[in-house]
This record gives structure tokens, sequence and C-alpha cells, in this order.
């Protein structure tokens, strides 16, 4: 971001919490619409756009300056709304590869890899948002935007992040025609046993030919 635009920001509080605002609405909006499951087959493409869009405002509040809420305490904002219905909506529209592998912290030495659920990263994503929303609803601008950039910077930006590096991943396979391998190992449940795994490779073996439809991604070297 350049200095001309970080100095506009700075200038135009109102303006970058309007922008912001209508970014995780929209957002928000979508992934809902898309765990509705209307459109199963598109539900990998389009959420992999809306984490990518969702991102660049995530950007934006890393680049500023550090928010200072007005109140000392954050005010109470009532009962967070329920997201395990989503979440279980979007685990089943992306059955068999809602499982993934991400290193926690590229930064520090030896991490290992951990499994992941793209839909548990998304509710994740969705929990903190609305979060600062309730916030931005009721007029306390200062509090959504201290809230958005803290959460981004601890948790909703590299959670969004990790779901979307596998989104990409996924896409990525189907549009080269590089089909996955079994995906030996991606189990979140230490104690699943041998029945679900050798599901789990069954399922991983013939994930293009279930994705690889949407949009235009032919999973026979076709161009579309």
């Amino acid at each position: 971001m350049s200095e001309a635009t970080l100095n506009a920001i700075k200038d135009s509080p109102d303006d970058f919490a309007v922008q912001i605002s209508d970014q995780i609405e929209s957002f928000i909006v979508s992934v809902t619409e898309v765990a509705k499951g209307d459109d199963p087959d598109s539900a990998i493409p389009y959420l992999l756009l809306e984490l990518s869009q969702l991102l660049l405002a995530g950007g934006r509040l890393g680049a500023h300056e550090d928010f200072v809420p007005v109140d000392r305490y954050e005010p109470d904002i009532g009962p967070e709304p329920d997201v395990d219905e989503m979440r279980l909506k979007l685990a089943t529209l992306l059955d068999p590869v809602d499982v993934y592998s991400e290193v926690f912290d590229p930064y520090e030495p030896r991490t290992a890899p951990v499994t992941c659920r793209i839909s548990d990263a998304i509710a994740d994503v969705i929990t903190d948002l609305r979060h600062g929303m309730a916030h931005y609803s009721e007029g306390r601008v200062s509090e959504a935007l201290w809230w958005w950039q803290f959460s981004y910077l601890s948790n909703w930006g590299p959670t969004a992040s990790a779901a979307l590096r596998a989104l990409q991943s996924l896409v990525a396979h189907v549009r080269l025609d590089s089909p996955l391998g079994a995906l030996d190992g991606l189990d979140t449940d230490s104690e699943a046993d041998e029945d679900d795994s050798a599901l789990e490779k069954e399922a991983g073996a013939v994930m293009a030919a279930e994705i690889g439809v949407p949009l235009g991604m032919q999973t026979d070297g076709r161009r579309g």
C-alpha cells in the first residue's frame, strides 16, 4: 500500500470504516449463501474468491496504524450468534476435501503440520467478523475497527489465509489436471478407526472427479 493511500486512510477514517465494513458484510452474506447448498458444485471456487477478497480488507487493516477504542473496556454485545449450523453445512459441501494440513507458524523452527478443516476455519472467521460487526451496527466504529484489526492479526487473518491456501491448492490440482492422491493421515480425529481411514483414502482418490466440473474446471485435460 502506497504512502499516499495510507495518508488517505488516515485522513478519512469514516470512509475507511465504511469500506472495511462493506467488505466484511459482503463476505458474511456470500458465505451464508454458499452454505445453503443451492449450488454445491461451485462451493470451492466461490469460497476461494470470497476469502481472497476478505483478505484484502485484512491487509488494509494490518497496514493501518493501531486503532484505539474509545472505551477502556469492551461493551457487552450480548450472546454470540451460533455458527454450528453453517459449520456443518460447509463440512457437508466440502466433503471429502474439508480436511487439510497446515503449518501453524512458518517462522517457528521445526513446526510440525497440523490437521485443520476448511469448514471450521471459515466458521471461526465468521465468528470474529460478526463480533466486530455487532459493535459497528451499534455505532461503536472505533471499537469495531480495533476488534477487526486485532482479531485479523491474532486469529482470523492466519485462519483465513490457511483456508485460502487449501482452497487454492484444490483448484490448482483440478485446473492443472493433477488429482490429489489418497488423503493419508489427514484426520482431525486421532481415534478414527481403520474403516474411516480407508473411506477417506478412497474419497481423496476421486476428489478431482467430484469438484472438477464447476466453472469449467475439467479434469481430463480439456480447456473450458
